[in-house]
């Protein structure tokens, strides 16, 4: 009996990779590299680079890619800046941190150790000075990334973003595949089997309370964010940021550089008044631009703010 139970467990977990694997393969052929793959201390880092002008570093958010920018909003800033786009650690096309890697692993890169990693691939396309902007998580990179070199970042344009603690949990999906158990275990369970249908309205809640545009989740490769490694880099990340943010808080004052902050009133996964509210008046030279009713996602829903504070950031900076 403990023998067909074994070959029984056997069998289903070789079910599980095995579809897990057919449908990351699956991801991966529908939504291939879009930029150049860099070699950075043997990390792959996936960068794209389009249009002239100043240096503009985009930084996406949680469990997304580089393909937020690309879904429309980089033809319109190409014309007058020169556009570098990344995907973070372990999530699109780039790799984990060596360190963070691995099936049963419950560390993270931290955003320190994500905004060091950029920026070396930055230096290997000859970005010089730019104005890094970050979405939600990649705000708190952006803020990493103006911590670690305030003498080369012309200006921070932070939408949407993590920037300060929060009370409470994240919520038991998180706790869960955050953990070295979930990681292992769960996860490839959410890879092989999860619903299209359930991924759809995990994309809405994101949006919400406006409506995700037409294409959006077919453009952006919501395939690529269910991948185990992305599944969890991206929950481990999410799990481990809080007492980061904590460590950063205190050296806001340093940031001496232009900030530009964009928010809107209805987001209720980085909430205005838990973030950019209290972050403004800890930033030097900060404005803070309130979106009334819109929810996490203005660099779709309202993009003209967006650029707008893009292009506020440029002018403060002197690169206009």
């Amino acid at each position: 009996m403990l023998l067909i139970l074994t070959l029984v467990a056997v069998g289903l977990v070789i079910l599980v990779h095995w579809r897990a694997s057919a449908r990351e393969a699956a991801a991966n052929a529908a939504y291939p590299p879009i930029g150049e793959l860099i070699d950075i201390d043997g990390v792959k880092v996936h960068a794209k680079v389009q249009g002239s002008g100043p240096d503009l570093v985009l930084i996406h958010g949680a469990s997304g890619n580089i393909r937020d920018f690309t879904f429309d909003m980089v033809d319109q800033l190409a014309d007058r800046y020169r556009v570098i786009l990344f995907d973070r650690p372990g999530l699109g096309w780039t790799d984990n941190l060596p360190q963070h890697a691995g099936a049963w692993n419950a560390t993270a890169a931290t955003p320190h150790e994500q905004a060091v990693l950029l920026q070396k691939a930055a230096d290997r396309l000859g970005v010089s000075n730019p104005i890094v902007l970050g979405h939600s998580y990649g705000g708190a990179v952006a803020l990493a990334w103006g911590l670690s070199r305030p003498d080369d970042t012309a200006a921070l344009v932070l939408v949407s973003a993590v920037s300060e603690p929060w009370e409470g949990d994240l919520g038991w999906q998180y706790k869960i595949t955050g953990s070295a158990f979930g990681s292992g275990i769960v996860i490839p369970l959410v890879t092989a089997f999860v619903p299209q249908g359930f991924v759809r309205a995990s994309v809405g809640a994101i949006f919400a309370p406006q409506d995700t545009p037409d294409g959006y989740s077919d453009h952006i490769g919501t395939g690529l964010s269910l991948r185990r490694m992305s599944m969890r880099a991206n929950a481990q990340q999410v799990n481990t940021l809080l007492p980061e943010i904590k460590k950063m808080v205190p050296k806001y004052d340093t940031l001496t550089m232009p900030v530009e902050l964009i928010h809107g009133t209805a987001d209720t996964i980085v909430p205005l008044d838990v973030h950019a509210a209290i972050a403004t008046p800890q930033l030097p030279d900060s404005a803070l631009t309130t979106l009334p009713g819109i929810g996490h996602m203005p660099q779709h829903v309202t993009q003209p703010d967006v650029i707008a504070a893009i292009d506020r950031a440029a002018t403060r900076a002197g690169l206009r």
